[in-house]
């Protein structure tokens, strides 16, 4: 077996046969656009906040699904909720509201979190009531975590953090984000000590959001500026000093799930639509955008499984976000050559487009660039 091949866990079937879930999944959404609740977007995960949306997420006991029940969870498996989060995205759906929340802050708090911590959060996350956002990326770091400048100093009862987070994506509307400060002066030997992770409210005094505007006029981003925050011994995640052990966790999950593939298959989707309806010409290369999208699917699948059951997947992670967000470009990318100046498409259709087209620059920049996820991947192979 080669290196490459080594670090992506085996597809394996899932434990039961999910085709009823699936389906249940499928038939909800599409009363919900039956509706008029919401209308097929690409990059939803990210640009699409419905609160409302979530709550009914959360009422079918799709949010909060891998958490055990006495967190207010349901106790099902990774491979459950990756087919749900799947059919979320493929029909564009507005998820972003819970999706960090549920993502990331679920795994990292059951791992991490005091019973305090889990007990406060974790039901309400369930309940579609709690929202958060991510306190790693800063201006002058980026993807580069080991140079967090965001200092912690110890206080009576707690500790004072000053510092700017930035690229948080809705933080404007969350409740909460957990930040990633430097407890401890940096070892020039060991970069990646003196990390700590804290749980910040929002609307603790100290903490001002100011938003981040792109130039299609959209607001999801945000720049939040902490002076002086104040934060009790109780709300340390984890261990003092252990921030950059407990982020790498984390990133498995943010790194690994489908929606590092599918953010434009709604795009996709509809192109097809469009062919069958002869409002477009067929191309060759859809075909084979299909298949890559169909190949990191399965490898996305596969790390959901191997999460279940314990592995560790970050660098398959780093894999299979580096692969499955350079794919969601290149179909935004090939559908625009192949539209052209096209008239006749619909409307709706173009719109998507368009709307794809704006957020794709951002799809190999967020969860880690891709040039730094690619040197992760190397020491994983060994050759750095």
């Amino acid at each position: 077996m080669s290196k490459v091949t080594s670090l992506v866990p085996p597809v394996s079937l899932p434990d039961k046969d999910l085709s009823g879930l699936r389906q249940e999944v499928r038939e909800f959404l599409n009363q919900q656009r039956e509706a008029g609740n919401f209308k097929p977007y690409a990059d939803t995960w990210l640009s699409r906040w419905d609160e409302d949306f979530s709550k009914a997420l959360a009422a079918k006991g799709w949010l909060g699904m891998t958490l055990p029940k006495e967190y207010g969870g349901h106790g099902l498996s990774f491979n459950e909720r990756f087919v749900v989060s799947e059919e979320l995205l493929a029909q564009g759906a507005p998820v972003a509201a819970h999706w960090i929340a549920d993502r990331q802050i679920i795994p990292n708090l059951l791992r991490y979190g005091t019973p305090e911590q889990k007990d406060k959060y974790l039901p309400a996350i369930a309940r579609g009531e709690s929202y958060f956002g991510i306190g790693m990326s800063e201006p002058d770091s980026g993807s580069d975590l080991a140079s967090v400048r965001t200092k912690a100093t110890k206080v009576d009862g707690g500790w004072s953090i000053t510092g700017t987070k930035v690229w948080t994506s809705g933080g404007h509307k969350a409740h909460a984000f957990i930040v990633l400060a430097r407890s401890a002066p940096q070892d020039t030997t060991n970069r990646h000590a003196g990390l700590s992770q804290y749980l910040v409210e929002f609307a603790q005094e100290g903490v001002e959001v100011r938003p981040i505007v792109s130039m299609n006029g959209e607001h999801h981003f945000n720049e939040i500026f902490l002076t002086d925050v104040f934060v009790p011994d109780n709300m340390v995640v984890g261990e003092i000093g252990e921030g950059w052990q407990q982020v790498n966790s984390e990133l498995s999950f943010e790194r690994s799930g489908p929606e590092r593939v599918l953010s434009t298959f709604p795009l996709l989707a509809a192109t097809i639509d469009e062919i069958n309806a002869g409002r477009l010409a067929s191309s060759s290369n859809l075909g084979r955008l299909i298949a890559r999208v169909t190949a990191l699917r399965n490898m996305s699948a596969a790390i959901a499984d191997a999460l279940q059951h314990g592995k560790p997947a970050d660098v398959a992670a780093a894999v299979s976000k580096v692969m499955g967000t350079t794919t969601e470009g290149d179909i935004a990318d090939e559908i625009d050559l192949l539209v052209g100046d096209e008239s006749g498409v619909s409307d709706e259709f173009r719109e998507l487009l368009n709307w794809s087209i704006d957020q794709r620059p951002g799809f190999t920049i967020r969860g880690g660039t891709n040039e730094i996820l690619r040197g992760v991947v190397a020491r994983g192979l060994g050759l750095r």
